[in-house]
């Protein structure tokens, strides 16, 4: 019976050190390999061209490269490139890159679906598979940098965890990602163009300000009045706004890194006056900032995009308490995916 093959990916570099040792090679070798997995971004064993042959061939029949693989770029004419990323097990997830004048960001998955129920969210429509592990989540923001280079002749300059999933329900793994995408044997980017967005989990973000990450925090709040946020979002009733409000608090006092709120506006949800005064009176809790986000419905139903005229109202009053609010528009509109292509996919390759 074949013994089924580790992914070396999965090694810290010791260990990968002890494994050449115990195999009656020199420790740097484990240094070399490492260097091909990571900084190198190596897909195969066959890539490693400054290690011999024999020693590859070791590799090959001990270690597996679960490397994820493009299976669909679409590129609008904004220059927003979106990616159906094909993970070694035959699942689908999406990464985008998105170019500014003056920036590229990737926004990358961390869950295969999302166990939450966000009503206007079409990942919330597919049915949370699977965690990603470390290494997929670094290869999607290795692959926008290339993306971003090649397109738009710059390294990638930030990454949004903002794609599928939530990161805060897949903890350790965002984590180490991170600490691989910032360490100076990865890609060696800077924590603070990293921001994670959360749907609001109180109990993960004190961890977060206990775990001392340097990294920037985005949450995705949409209300400030409990129920209206718990029929846009149900399963935040278990998550009251006093909790998430004290946990913000908390989250302030230990990294003094103020919060991001990703605010969307929909017509006859979210879009009155009282709306807007519970808003204003959170932002005033913990030092933020508030971007309010274009919404490209997901079909005909109660989930439609606000007049202008009350987004125009949402930031006078926020401009009015000295808040910074940015609007952000909708990207790549032309090459949105239908979600119902994801789960077709996700669901085959179970």
């Amino acid at each position: 019976m074949q013994t089924q093959k580790k992914d070396i990916r999965a090694l810290t570099k010791e260990q990968l050190r002890d494994f050449f040792v115990a195999n009656g090679d020199k420790a740097f070798r484990g240094n070399q390999v490492y260097e091909w997995l990571w900084s190198k971004r190596a897909h195969s064993f066959d890539d490693m061209t400054n290690v011999a042959k024999a020693t590859r061939q070791m590799l090959e029949d001990n270690f597996v490269i679960n490397h994820i693989r493009v299976d669909q770029m679409q590129k609008s004419s904004d220059g927003t490139v979106k990616n159906a990323v094909r993970l070694h097990d035959g699942l689908v997830v999406e990464s985008v890159l998105i170019p500014t004048e003056t920036r590229t960001t990737a926004c990358v998955s961390s869950q295969v679906g999302c166990s939450l129920d966000c009503n206007f969210c079409a990942t919330a429509r597919l049915k949370r598979m699977r965690n990603l592990n470390p290494d997929e989540i670094y290869d999607q923001v290795a692959a926008i940098d290339n993306e971003s280079r090649l397109y738009h002749d710059r390294p990638l300059s930030n990454i949004v965890f903002m794609g599928m999933g939530e990161p805060l329900m897949n903890y350790n793994n965002v984590i180490k990602a991170i600490d691989k995408i910032t360490s100076p044997e990865g890609l060696g980017m800077s924590p603070k163009r990293i921001t994670v967005s959360t749907s609001g989990i109180p109990k993960m973000i004190k961890k977060l300000a206990d775990d001392e990450v340097r990294f920037k925090l985005a949450v995705s709040l949409h209300s400030a009045v409990d129920e209206v946020r718990s029929k846009i979002m149900p399963f935040s009733e278990n998550f009251p706004l006093k909790e998430l409000r004290e946990s913000l608090e908390y989250w302030y006092s230990k990294t003094k890194n103020r919060v991001t709120y990703e605010y969307v506006v929909w017509k006859g949800i979210n879009d009155s006056k009282r709306d807007i005064d519970a808003l204003v009176k959170f932002c005033k809790y913990v030092p933020c900032k508030v971007n309010l986000i274009e919404y490209n419905p997901i079909d005909d139903g109660e989930f439609q995009q606000a007049p202008q005229q009350a987004i125009d109202d949402y930031i006078a009053a926020l401009e009015k308490s000295n808040i910074v609010v940015k609007v952000r528009r909708s990207r790549g509109k032309d090459i949105d995916a239908a979600c119902g292509q994801l789960a077709n996919k996700n669901e085959a390759a179970v």
